[in-house]
């Protein structure tokens, strides 16, 4: 089997004008960039018909070592659709040069399913993520300079909350002393980097719904405090206008093709460990107006990308998904169910079984919103019928579907029973969709229904001052917000070695922090960092260009 590159490298590619054709986009519509690329322009967007598909989202078990390939089952249930004769649009994230120079490798897809041009999805792209660095540290230097010349906001040096972003894994930038080096180098101050993707920027421009929202949400961000404890936001700063300008083109969705030749929409890129972990409204939203089904992931396992998607992006944006897809695999049944992974290859039924623990949790919360669920076992060559069995068995106890997808192997005509079984949930109307608490819920018990129902933790316990600080914002007018909870994507748990389907335990509340522009609040809990480091062999030491000119280690 040819690697993932190499299968992107041979699609024979059809010109972006194409593709936008097929969702009734004119040449007019589209921003080209190159021949296989594009973005719809902010004109067609706010032409878009009158029209509502319905929306899918994938998401999966907690990741292990072994792999669930929740955006090549995305891509290739979108191919099977297109397969079996319905309009259907994938909308998927960005990827970010943090993970692909590190450990997580691209965000693509893989073997017969995979959206590209896959190098440059990998890579820059069309800039986004460049403009969002940017207009995030434009901020943060004006922050700075507005210090300098007088500070006449009083602003508090020691309460700015707003840090500087980098799209790559340095730990070494996690804590930092700016102004060093003498009076004319500014004040001295601590301070830190983020990673592009954790940045209140991108999660503003994933959320915004046009040019004009996006400025005042920008607008809307509190980079701190002044010596009286009043907030100050990127207004103040007078930063808004401009950071809109270097995101004009950036809020435009980009429009390219699977291997089959079908449209998606690749849209922002927060990660839902740290951050809220879906592709942009304006993306999806415009997907549903140009296609009667929308194929969409929400990042890492469901207990945080997809109860994000639905009580954060669900519920800003208006959207009601007609269903849900969470994939698993055989092998990570059995990372979950206690087998070593050199040991992954032997079959072991009782492992399986034990590790559908995992699954089923992820089931019933997502029926407990009130969707439709349908268990999509991503196959790997390894799996036996015993196994697939165990895992059909296990689902069908809890009322769900489960079918097994070769969409990696085979392309989209491995994913048609899959398809099939979606629409069928997707179309039944069953779907009663609710969300998990109310707006007007406390901010503290928003965090405890989440820990309690989607993690099944005992208690939730905070750092000293996060009650107080929860109480002070609260009291400021933001108690409205939902809760975007940062923790390891590894487990239900805050511990990442605590597999399986684990409850009664204690969520630790580190931090929190206020996106206003945004709208939500963020709750750092145990070891979770927002500002990644390379792993002991990162996979920057293996990308090169060879002989050809040609990229080498991208996956």
């Amino acid at each position: 089997m040819k690697t993932d590159i190499e299968i992107a490298r041979a699609a024979v590619k059809r010109p972006i004008a194409q593709i936008a054709a097929r969702l009734g986009l004119g040449p007019d519509q589209i921003l080209p960039y190159g021949h296989d690329k594009a973005k719809i322009t902010h004109d067609a967007l706010a032409a878009l018909p009158d029209h509502q598909g319905r929306l899918i989202l994938v998401t999966a078990i907690n990741p292990t070592p072994a792999g669930e390939g929740k955006t090549t089952t995305t891509v290739g249930l979108g191919d099977a659709l297109n397969r079996i004769g319905k309009r259907a649009t994938i909308c998927i994230r960005e990827a970010s040069l943090g993970p692909n120079f590190g450990m997580k490798g691209g965000a693509a897809g893989g073997g017969m399913a995979q959206i590209v041009p896959m190098e440059d999805m990998n890579l820059h792209f069309t800039g986004d993520f460049h403009a969002i660095t940017s207009a995030h540290n434009l901020l943060s230097a004006m922050i700075d300079n507005h210090i300098y010349w007088g500070n006449a906001l009083d602003i508090d040096t020691r309460r700015i909350t707003w840090r500087r972003v980098v799209d790559m894994n340095d730990r070494a930038l996690r804590d930092i002393t700016v102004g060093l080096g003498g009076v004319s180098n500014g004040f001295t101050r601590q301070t830190g980097f983020d990673i592009t993707v954790a940045s209140e920027v991108m999660a503003i421009l994933c959320l915004a719904t046009d040019l004009a929202d996006l400025q005042a949400r920008l607008g809307q961000i509190v980079i701190g405090y002044t010596r009286d404890r009043a907030p100050v936001t990127a207004s103040d700063i007078g930063a808004d206008g401009a950071m809109t300008v270097l995101l004009r083109d950036a809020l435009q969705p980009n429009l390219v093709q699977t291997l089959e030749n079908n449209p998606a929409l690749v849209h922002g890129g927060p990660f839902a460990n740290i951050a809220h972990g879906c592709n942009s409204v304006i993306a999806t939203r415009a997907a549903l107006r140009l296609s009667d089904y929308v194929v969409t992931e929400a990042g890492f396992g469901a207990d945080l990308g997809a109860q994000k998607f639905l009580d954060i992006k669900c519920r800003k944006a208006g959207l009601m998904p007609s269903a849900v897809v969470v994939v698993a695999t055989v092998r990570a049944l059995k990372m979950n169910g206690g087998v070593a992974r050199a040991d992954l290859g032997a079959e072991n039924v009782v492992a399986v079984r034990n590790g559908c623990a995992n699954l089923g949790r992820h089931i019933e919360n997502m029926q407990g919103y009130g969707l439709p669920v349908v268990v999509a076992i991503n196959h790997f060559t390894a799996d036996t019928d015993a196994e697939i069995a165990a895992v059909q068995e296990y689902c069908a106890a809890l009322g769900v579907q489960a079918v097994v997808s070769r969409h990696w192997a085979e392309g989209g005509v491995g994913a048609e029973d899959l398809a099939r079984a979606v629409i069928a949930a997707a179309d039944s109307d069953a779907a009663d969709f609710r969300l998990l608490y109310s707006d007007e819920m406390p901010l503290w018990d928003k965090i405890e229904t989440i820990a309690t129902r989607i993690y099944r933790a005992a208690r939730i316990e905070a750092a000293p001052g996060v009650q107080a600080q929860l109480q002070a914002w609260e009291q400021a007018g933001h108690g409205n917000l939902p809760v975007c909870i940062a923790k390891t994507q590894y487990s239900f748990s805050a511990d990442p070695d605590l597999r399986g389907a684990p409850q009664g335990h204690t969520l630790p509340v580190r931090e929190v922090r206020l996106s206003a522009g945004a709208g939500f609040i963020v709750v750092i809990c145990g070891q979770i960092m927002t500002m990644p480091g390379l792993p002991r062999v990162p996979a920057a030491e293996s990308i090169r260009l060879n002989d050809l000119g040609l990229v080498e280690g991208l996956f």
